[in-house]
């Protein structure tokens, strides 16, 4: 797996933000679960996106007190930092070995212009309700939706349904970009699938639907206002919203705007511009040497992902002459729903550069990012073969690339031991974990007042040394059973680290 390493200071690029971004975000409206404050005007308002790289005015100036009770906390920003001479990793994903594992085998998954088997967003949910994995595709290019499952995410079924009998197709209308979420808040058990799927008209819209078992899909419940191809839905349940991340085209090519509402159906009455300016690629996206291209932004999808949104950015690098779009997956993390910060700029998950192989082309992800299975995530993407010495798609199928969990960012120490020390925190529990490579390294915490004097018994001393390789491990100390002595109060944790990998930590 390819590492990046990119040194930082204790006072690092958070001072370079100018002041009046900071004190513009303190004013204004919602709390969210991580103590950020949106402003009053939300979303924010802009006239246009720039292809600078986004600011993040959460990382300027972030809460004096941070709560921490929602999901593991991740060390993709400086969010969560006080002081720290470790070292941050970025980690990519690895392809599965068994990759594509889902191509077109039947009739129904050719059409006149290519043999698709691919998510083109769409959707890979885990159903806890029937355990089992659930994964929504294009059938043939422009062509049907359809529906496979698994029992271990690996090996895929394509069941004979009763909506085209004989075949697994879920909805027979010719299709472009879909996405399919599951809603585990749905309080109707008949609206528990929600299907966002781009018409064939010219200019596209898009059309919602609702399913209980996402097999059975009824009729229309809303049309979209104007839109273009490749536009994607998917909801943020730390705001309660759905979130419509609708492509554009600016002077500098394809980019995103954005409009959210609570209620889908709502959501979907907008007129041309009432969805605002979001986010494009930028500057810092590289060139292809063999394209020298300005990169521009083909799709984002994007999810919750423990106590971060994960968006996953297709970044168009340009087309040559001879392949499919080497389109490829960038990880981004936004703290507040809107701000993307974009740390890494390598694919999370890349094209091939070798003819012959299945994602040779425009690889992008699936609707809902990722799955957790156990100790790694599951990132569902498309892959386009191509046909030699043309710009053609060839055979589209989907393939897998894994992560460990938490895994997109770690803080290293070698060895000689490191510190951090996070900013001031709350939580609520009574346990503190930690996901943690220190198998030849160990790892101790102490817990400190806010102002840095160290908290009884919870003593580095006192904490039993962490010299294991897990996703989960509970952070003990000697004297005290647990730390329910610091719930509920103003707490900064100091981890000491040697040999090892920090990468996300909670109670």
């Amino acid at each position: 797996m390819d590492e990046k390493i990119t040194r930082r200071t204790t006072a690092g690029w958070l001072a370079a933000w100018a002041c009046a971004p900071a004190r513009a975000w303190e004013s204004g409206g919602e709390f969210l679960y991580n103590g950020i404050r949106l402003p009053e005007a939300w979303p924010p308002i802009r006239d246009a996106v720039s292809y600078e790289p986004m600011e993040c005015p959460y990382l300027a100036a972030p809460p004096e007190i941070i709560p921490i009770d929602v999901g593991r906390q991740l060390f993709v920003d400086d969010f969560l930092i006080s002081a720290t001479d470790l070292e941050r990793v970025y980690h990519q994903a690895t392809y599965h070995p068994a990759c594509p594992l889902v191509k077109p085998e039947h009739p129904w998954e050719s059409t006149a212009k290519g043999a698709v088997s691919m998510v083109f967003s769409d959707g890979v949910w885990f159903d806890a309700a029937d355990r089992l994995f659930k994964m929504w595709y294009m059938a043939g290019y422009w062509g049907s939706t359809a529906y496979a499952f698994s029992e271990d995410g690996i090996r895929w079924t394509k069941p004979r349904l009763d909506v085209v009998p004989g075949t697994n197709i879920v909805l027979d209308t010719p299709r472009g970009s879909t996405t399919v979420w599951l809603d585990l808040e749905a309080s109707d058990p008949k609206r528990r699938y929600v299907l966002f799927r781009q018409r064939a008209t010219d200019p596209p819209t898009f059309s919602l639907h609702y399913s209980p078992d996402g097999i059975h899909w009824g009729e229309e419940t809303a049309r979209s206002g104007p839109a273009k191809d490749r536009s994607t839905m998917f909801y943020n349940p730390f705001r309660k919203m759905w979130v419509f991340s609708l492509k554009d085209d600016n002077r500098n090519g394809r980019m995103r705007r954005y409009r959210e509402n609570r209620d889908p159906v709502a959501g979907m009455n907008w007129k041309r511009f009432d969805p605002v300016p979001w986010v494009s690629a930028d500057r810092l996206d590289p060139q292809r040497e063999d394209i020298k291209k300005a990169c521009q932004l083909y799709n984002l999808d994007a999810a919750p992902y423990e106590s971060v949104m994960l968006g996953l950015f297709s970044i168009w690098r340009g087309q040559p002459t001879d392949r499919p779009k080497p389109n490829e997956v960038i990880a981004a993390y936004s703290r507040d729903g809107f701000h993307w910060h974009r740390p890494d700029r390598r694919a999370l998950v890349p094209v091939s550069e070798h003819y012959g192989g299945w994602n040779w082309g425009n690889v992008q992800s699936a609707g809902g990012c990722c799955v957790t299975v156990g100790d790694q995530l599951y990132f569902y993407v498309s892959g386009r073969a191509g046909v030699p010495g043309t710009k053609d798609s060839g055979v589209c199928t989907t393939g897998l690339a894994t992560l460990r969990r938490d895994g997109f960012a770690s803080m290293r120490a070698g060895d000689r031991s490191g510190t951090l020390t996070t900013r001031v925190l709350r939580f609520k529990g009574t346990r503190l974990f930690v996901n943690a490579a220190v198998r030849k390294g160990e790892l101790r915490v102490e817990a400190l007042d806010r102002d840095g004097r160290v908290i009884e018994p919870f003593t580095r001393a006192g904490c039993v040394p962490i010299r294991e390789d897990a996703t989960s491990i509970e952070v003990r100390w000697k004297r005290v059973a647990n730390i329910a002595a610091l719930s509920n109060r103003e707490v900064r944790f100091r981890f000491h680290l040697r040999a090892g990998d920090l990468y996300s930590f909670w109670t």
